[in-house]
């Protein structure tokens, strides 16, 4: 928004024409969406996070003159179809179609704060939010044609983009109510809603707004973007995590025509006219750098994690001893204990390895500062660079274009900043697009972790005793979903050797997988069907009912294992939806190398909104899940990594993927709830239970291919 032009607003059933009178608790509303797009209706709402008591208001929905509709929201589109599945919400609640509607996202300028898209909160928080705007403006353009007839509200409905007369079918545009008008109402928390089961447009498979520019390759991403005047950037980055540079010759750079070099403390960077040339002047500096010191060589007792796991999350956090939490069945609660087992589970560290690499544009103006970048934060990208260079909120503007992926990867600025320092000395606009192999070594890692489990079970097969420590890589999907009445799980930090953060479905990937590997090994203790027994240990119905959906469709009890051929099962449930996965694994007796048969995954999200997408972020989850379960893993020696390109890092590739058949269970009952983290979380597990069913052998590790664990 441009926050110098500031307007007062009223909202009252009586009046609709924008007035000089104090707003309520006498607050200014940043907006400049009336000069922007013109006469029209304007809803607020409070943003995010406000005071409850003098709330925060900001524009949310446009409806013009011409009948197209704005809508703005601070999410960035990242490869989840938000644009799609939020124009659908607003369409189904005006009574429009989806191509009338222009959705704004990730624009600092433009749109209402947000935290970031990240946690799938853009479904569960976000929709409603908009929801709740366009019935506002439904209500408000009903009111608006009650008084243009002069007839009771009540006979009037809205549909196709028009308020009709009950008696007489005539219809009034919302074009037409809109003329001349610069109306504001504010949607309230309570404002209702359609509930799911009378949606027409949202439930419905809509196609992908702009799917013809991605196809043709006419959408510009933040590395296609140019401007006049434009330098290219590079950084010079450390040998590994935590060097410090201890001295740099920055002079023949700095001789080579057109060529920019900036050298402040520890950051060195280049910007020259092609990218070619920024190469070549990175490659003339010379520096060097202190190395951190070596961590101490990985226990030999784990195996195969000594090539991945640090000695520092190996030992716990501890003395330096590799020690199991073993169960403890002294508790008066548990009653009778039959059988105990301990077990440790580790996973390895992993990279985003996101299709479109980190990007960013600068452009300097004045004292304002631009910047297009690739984010999944765009505020918090701002506060970075405000931070950084010392300057006010609106004179810093962050713009997310539609965004390559970004699985968790992207929350940081770091080439924003990279770009913004850049084009700050050089005087002209700078874009940064990092390398492959930068994304590897200067992004930070989904964390490695150990986790250690310990169970006890009864005479009847109940789970009575739950023991469940994480190491390092959080605490994300930690407690269990089954029926434990002594129940234990904590998440301990230890230290790291790199950077490590955030990775879709955080921790609950890792916890998945160790808790339903160990269920299957409770399983077999018990005697029991794997299915059968978590059922018998259940009585969560939306996770029994993706289990139930999973196995129907798998034809589950009708699979029979043979050497080398095995079946597995798992399941789960994080941020409020829920998976299965049934899997079909072949296993080579001599290489055991691992070969994916087929996958059925049931989930359930509440209300689906899409069907269509639903589905392919269902099947991108799995694809990625199948990376981290059989091939991928960082190797480093001390702080540095030494396979940071993708002919050395193994990522899922076409052969790999075998049939995936998804049911999808669509509960109108229960609020829609996001799908980019929960599909990933039951994959590993399933696939490993799969092995073990195939082989007798249990995989306890991340990566488990090439298979030769115990």
């Amino acid at each position: 928004m441009n926050f110098d032009d500031t307007i007062d607003m009223i909202d009252t059933p009586e009046r609709y024409e924008l007035e000089d009178e104090p707003f309520p608790h006498h607050q200014r509303i940043r907006t400049d969406l009336f000069r922007r797009y013109g006469n029209g209706i304007v809803i607020l709402a409070a943003i995010a996070g406000s005071d409850v008591n003098a709330p925060d208001f900001d524009a949310w929905l446009h409806i013009g003159e011409n009948s197209l509709v704005t809508l703005c929201s601070g999410k960035a589109e990242v490869g989840q179809n938000a644009k799609t599945s939020l124009a659908q919400n607003v369409a189904d609640e005006l009574g429009i179609q989806v191509a009338s509607i222009n959705v704004i996202l990730g624009d600092t300028e433009l749109t209402p704060f947000d935290m970031g898209t990240f946690g799938s909160r853009t479904t569960p928080i976000m929709v409603p939010q908009v929801r709740r705007a366009a019935a506002t403006a439904r209500e408000l353009f009903i009111d608006l044609a009650a008084a243009h007839w002069k007839v009771d509200r009540n006979i009037l409905t809205a549909k196709n983009g028009c308020i009709v007369k009950g008696d007489s079918g005539e219809p009034i545009s919302y074009s037409q109510l809109a003329q001349g008008r610069k109306v504001t109402r504010i949607s309230t928390s309570d404002q209702p809603t359609k509930p799911a089961i009378d949606w027409t447009i949202g439930g419905t498979s809509i196609p992908k707004t702009g799917s013809r520019a991605f196809v043709t390759g006419k959408h510009e991403y933040t590395s296609d973007i140019a401007v006049e005047g434009m330098l290219f950037g590079k950084i010079l980055r450390p040998p590994a995590y935590r060097a410090v540079l201890h001295r740099v010759d920055i002079r023949r750079a700095r001789e080579l025509p057109g060529v920019i070099v900036v050298h402040e403390g520890s950051f060195v960077g280049v910007a020259a006219p092609t990218i070619a040339e920024a190469v070549r002047a990175l490659a003339m500096i010379e520096a060097e750098w202190e190395l951190p010191p070596d961590h101490p060589p990985v226990a030999s007792q784990v195996s195969p994690a000594d090539q991945y796991i640090p000695h520092s999350i190996l030992a716990r956090g501890s003395n330096g001893e590799l020690q199991a939490n073993a169960f403890s069945a002294s508790h008066d609660s548990i009653g009778s204990v039959a059988r105990t087992h301990n077990a440790t589970y580790t996973l390895a560290y992993i990279a985003h390895v996101p299709l479109e690499p980190r990007a960013a544009l600068a452009v300097w103006e004045d004292d304002k500062l631009t910047v297009w970048t690739g984010t999944q934060r765009p505020f918090g990208v701002r506060e970075e660079l405000m931070t950084i260079f010392g300057m006010a909120e609106d004179h810093v503007r962050v713009i997310v274009p539609d965004t390559g992926s970004g699985y968790g990867g992207k929350h940081t600025g770091d080439a924003a900043i990279e770009a913004a320092r850049l084009a700050r000395s050089a005087g002209r606009p700078v874009k940064i697009v990092w390398t492959r192999e930068e994304e590897f070594t200067s992004a930070y890692l989904r964390p490695a972790g150990v986790i250690d489990v310990a169970a006890a079970i009864d005479n009847s097969d109940k789970i009575v005793g739950w023991d469940f420590h994480n190491y390092n890589s959080g605490g994300a999907g930690l407690q269990s979903p089954y029926d434990i009445p002594d129940q234990r799980a904590e998440f301990h930090e230890t230290g790291s050797p790199f950077r490590q953060g955030s990775y879709r479905a955080l921790a609950a990937t890792g916890n998945h997988f160790a808790r339903e590997s160990h269920m299957d090994e409770l399983a077999r203790i018990a005697g029991m069907d794997p299915l059968a027994f978590r059922l018998h240990n259940l009585t969560d119905d939306r996770l029994r009912a993706v289990l139930e959906a999973a196995a129907e469709r798998f034809g589950w009890s009708e699979r029979k294992a043979t050497e080398g051929h095995g079946f597995g099962i798992a399941g789960g449930t994080e941020k409020g939806s829920y998976i299965a996965n049934c899997v079909e694994v072949e296993v080579d007796q001599e290489t055991r190398a691992v070969r994916l048969v087929r996958i059925v995954a049931a989930y359930e999200c509440g209300a689906v909104i899409n069907p269509m997408h639903l589905e392919n972020q269902i099947e991108g989850a799995i694809v990625m899940g199948i990376g981290g379960a059989l091939y991928e893993a960082i190797r480093f020696e001390g702080s540095k990594i030494l396979n940071p390109r993708l002919s050395e890092y193994r990522v899922p590739r076409f052969g790999d993927v075998p049939e995936i058949d998804i049911v999808l269970l669509n509960r109108k009952d229960i609020p829609s709830i996001g799908a980019g983290e929960t599909p990933i979380v039951a994959i590993a597990p399933a696939i490993g239970n799969a092995i073990c069913d195939a082989t007798g052998i249990r995989p306890r590790s991340l990566p488990m291919q090439p298979f030769n664990q115990n």
